[in-house]
């Protein structure tokens, strides 16, 4: 009943945060780019980095599980 436990899992995967970021809330000229869309994902480093941004959140995580990234979904 007293079992300990580690949950730590050796990997040589680094964590990346996708969120969802509104298109009103970046840069005119990606605003631009965005041609209609309302909100696009972001891909981001552990320490905040944006490195992608990505049409919707599957394709956001296949970028990642591609790059040898491990993503979390962050709201």
């Amino acid at each position: 009943m007293n079992t300990k436990f580690d949950f730590a899992t050796e990997t040589d995967e680094q964590i990346v945060y996708v969120r969802p970021i509104a298109v009103a809330d970046l840069p005119k000229e990606i605003q631009l780019q965005a041609e209609g869309i309302k909100t696009l994902y972001a891909v981001h480093s552990e320490d905040g980095e944006r490195l992608a941004l990505v049409r919707d959140r599957g394709l956001a995580f296949v970028l990642a599980r591609q790059n040898d990234l491990a993503p979390v979904s962050v709201h």
